[in-house]
């Protein structure tokens, strides 16, 4: 039974990395010794090391160790030992490509769907969606595919923000840029606010948090969707 935390961000305004979730956190990897953190989307250009030494800190927190994929000799068989899983923010389209690059976007989805505990943050959100399309992210590269997981059915656009009417700021809202999505395609777009989560389990995907939602889905208006919600009755 899948088992996830898929949150937009790590980091809420005013606290430390991942402390707004670390209750989430001690019971997602219940009984879970070591994590096994992938850094590939590198935020800010981090290099793997300082990125993983960030997440150990946040979760010698609660007591959980973490170890970085990039640490093991064969990043594929880390995976399939792995007892929990961590995929970390930064740039999406360098985060697919690299797990592309290393055959791990299909057995990420398979271990999933077996159930180890996986946390996705920002760019660890949106390859939880269908596609990686509606991120926010530059193409400072070029994956093979933007086919990502599909362990939620729709695309998940993390960060979202709202419309701003007092803004003198004359470029595309996250909005337009949806809707300029679905004049392509048809996949439904939730818009997660910064410091809303989704949890699932199994085939239950539950907006948590203290802010609301937004569905976009094709050629009807977007809707606000309240947290404590299973995402699954409005699709």
């Amino acid at each position: 039974m899948k088992n996830l935390i898929v949150a937009s961000t790590s980091t809420v305004h005013g606290s430390g990395y991942l402390d707004y979730l670390f209750p989430e956190l001690s019971k997602l990897y219940d009984n879970v010794p070591e994590v096994v953190f992938i850094p590939y989307a590198q935020p800010s250009g981090m290099n793997y090391d300082d990125y993983t030494a960030l997440a150990k800190k946040a979760f010698s927190s609660i007591g959980i160790a973490i170890k970085g994929i990039h640490e093991f000799k064969n990043p594929q068989e880390a995976l399939k030992e792995a007892k929990g899983l961590f995929v970390g923010g930064g740039n999406t389209f360098l985060l697919v490509s690299t797990l592309y690059k290393f055959n791990l976007m299909a057995l990420l989805k398979t271990l999933i769907e077996k159930g180890v505990p996986y946390l996705g943050t920002s760019a660890g959100s949106n390859i939880c969606g269908l596609t990686m399309q509606t991120t926010n992210d530059m193409p400072i590269v070029y994956p093979p595919s933007f086919t990502t997981l599909g362990v939620v059915p729709f695309n998940i656009n993390p960060h979202y923000l709202d419309p701003d009417p007092d803004s003198t700021h004359k470029g595309e809202t996250r909005e337009t840029r949806i809707a300029e999505y679905h004049g392509f395609n048809t996949t439904a777009v939730l818009g997660l606010r910064e410091g809303s989560w989704l949890a699932v389990k199994g085939r239950s995907i539950i907006l948590k948090g203290p802010l609301q939602a937004c569905l976009f889905i094709k050629d009807k208006k977007p809707k606000e969707i309240p947290a404590q919600t299973d995402i699954n009755r409005y699709l």
